[in-house]
């Protein structure tokens, strides 16, 4: 080192990195890198920035940043933890970007803007010893802090730490106990009709592969509540968020706000079934009914009927009597069509292609098995589309698919939701708003529990500048589903929504939410790009398109999305003409 440039100094030192960065990358690369982008340009620089902190150098899945005082350092390290938590919430935990941060007062040598010395390894390897979300601190760190920071600490003793010399005494920071964590969210009020939630069937089979079948039980009997107008069902993909957990029934009932919840399990052993279910009163945890089912594989439609009769009667034993309730689904003739299309659902929710591609290929397997089975073609139609979407495909190649499956769906059944939402949302796809709320309406007018068609015609409104309407709906949806995985397409219809009102900043705040929780969806990267121009963030808007770029190579301002009023669709490319398009 040069005499010159060298300098030492006090400093707080901030290291971080993210946990499970490689198993990260190695599910989904893209999303991954796009998602820390976000993390970065949205919270972590503003904090670091708002504490008076110096960004020193990334460092591919980490950051090291300079604090004149552990003050700023703690708060910063804290309120980031705690931003990632609200961030996080609901995020399956595979899918989940956590920090371990560490921070350590010490001597530090500078040169050419970095920063060397035990103070810096010391820091590194604290981070080590942080859990995900959490932050550890040196015995340095907590003398000076205490007092002076509403924190509380736990002692981690003294820690040999690695190329460290001596030990070091390390304290973690419960980021539990201070008064500014935000306190548990209000339960949901209860729906003014009957409300239910179905749990994911327990497999009691010691074949991992029951656990398709259980979870096929389970949706069905959903299915069936779910189109009985007086009952407020919570969706499946809100129920399943509990799968494999010790659940306490009155937490569910506080969390997805209804008044019931339905448990059980399967043991399936060669032919023969075993089903047992309850029906627990979730406000004070009584038991309402309990019972076992014993039959042959073949009776399972039969079992899940009688299920479903026994929740209505139960619950609501008047209109059970007055309209003689029996399930109007159509089961397929195959049993094994029935069980791949299951299993396409739960892949679907995965939002990768891969799993995608693993969904199609199921879903192809069963209408080969059963050409009738009406689900399989809409939910085959579905998959189709969301190649299209998130550009998994091309779109002259996988929609006129899609169209031809939807179709067919509804041809078989045409008292099937699904079909109904596949079709509508290929209509929504190829420019055909009108169409497509005809159809979303209609599979609400025969299930109108359906959280996805409400989310789905929440979109297409926005295509025909009735923003206030898809709102309302897009609300509609997060209650009936209010755990959903796929809240970016809630969200992109808010920030649509909010750029048809020219509310541009709430159509950003929406936008970077959709992108977050759904970093492939190339519309919700469009619509980002606009809202940031026509809020006059120029430079912003301009690095959003960069990002929109590496994801759709040949955009230009072809790719005007499908509004009908003249004036959304003026300013929509106005807003891509000011960060530079032609």
């Amino acid at each position: 080192m040069s005499g010159d440039r060298v300098e030492r100094r006090l400093a707080a030192i901030l290291a971080a990195d993210v946990a499970g960065y490689s198993r990260l990358i190695g599910a989904d690369e893209g999303g991954t890198l796009q998602a820390l982008k976000a993390i970065r340009t949205e919270l972590i620089d503003p904090k670091i920035a708002e504490h008076r902190g110096r960004l020193v150098k990334t460092t591919g899945d980490g950051l090291l940043v300079e604090f004149g005082s552990v003050v700023d350092a703690l708060r910063c390290a804290t309120e980031v933890q705690r931003a990632m938590a609200g961030r996080n919430s609901g995020v399956l935990p595979d899918e989940r970007i956590d920090f371990r941060i560490g921070i350590n007062m010490g001597d530090i040598v500078v040169e050419d803007g970095d920063i060397f010395g035990d103070g810096v390894n010391v820091a590194a390897r604290l981070e080590g010893l942080a859990e995900p979300g959490g932050v550890c601190v040196s015995a340095r760190v907590q003398e000076d802090a205490a007092g002076r920071l509403d924190l509380a600490f736990e002692d981690m003793g003294e820690q040999a730490l690695r190329n460290i010399a001596r030990p070091v005494r390390a304290y973690r920071v419960a980021m539990e106990r201070p008064v500014e964590v935000a306190e548990e969210p209000a339960p949901l009020l209860l729906p003014d009709k009957p409300s239910i939630a179905v749990l994911p069937f327990a497999n009691l089979s010691r074949d991992p592969e029951q656990e398709f079948f259980a979870d096929g039980i389970a949706e069905d009997i959903i299915t069936a509540l779910s189109k009985l107008r007086w009952f407020f069902v919570i969706a499946r993909n809100s129920s399943f968020t509990y799968k494999g957990r010790a659940v306490d029934v009155k937490q569910v009932g506080r969390e997805l706000g209804v008044r019931y919840v339905l448990e059980g399990s399967v043991r399936k052993s060669g032919s023969r079934l075993r089903i047992t279910a309850q029906l627990v009163e979730a406000t004070s945890g009584n038991h309402v009914w309990a019972e076992r089912w014993d039959r042959d594989i073949g009776d399972i439609f039969e079992v899940q009927d009688e299920i479903t009769e026994r929740v209505v009667a139960a619950i609501e034993p008047q209109l059970y009597a007055a309209e003689h309730f029996r399930s109007q689904r159509k089961p397929p003739e195959s049993l094994d069509a029935w069980e791949c299309v299951v299993r396409a659902l739960s892949y679907i929710s995965r939002r990768s292609q891969e799993d995608n591609a693993t969904a199609l290929e199921l879903l192809q397997r069963a209408v080969t098995l059963d050409p009738a089975y009406a689900q399989a073609h809409s939910v085959l139609a579905y998959v189709l589309g969301l190649d299209a979407v998130y550009g998994w495909r091309p779109r002259e190649n996988v929609l006129p698919l899609a169209l031809e499956s939807a179709q067919r769906a509804v041809l078989l059944d045409d008292d099937d939701p699904w079909s109904h939402v596949a079709l509508g949302s290929v209509f929504a796809r190829v420019d055909r708003p009108e169409e497509a709320i005809s159809e979303f309406r209609r599979a609400l007018a025969l299930n109108p529990n359906f959280a996805l068609a409400h989310s789905r015609l929440g979109m297409a409104l926005c295509a025909l500048g009735q923003s206030e309407e898809a709102l309302t709906e897009i609300d509609t949806a997060e209650r009936l589903n209010p755990r959903e995985l796929w809240r970016g397409l809630n969200n992109l219809a808010r920030a649509i929504a909010h750029f048809i009102d020219a509310r541009y900043d709430k159509g950003i705040e929406f936008a970077q939410r959709a992108i977050l929780e759904g970093p492939g969806r190339i519309h919700s990267h469009r619509t980002l790009v606009v809202n940031l121009a026509l809020a006059g963030r120029i430079d912003d808007a301009r690095t959003a398109l960069a990002v929109l770029r590496t994801l759709q190579p040949d955009f230009s301002l072809e790719w005007v999305e499908n509004y009908r009023r003249e004036e959304d669709r003026r300013r929509w490319i106005e807003g891509f003409r000011l960060v530079g398009l032609e």
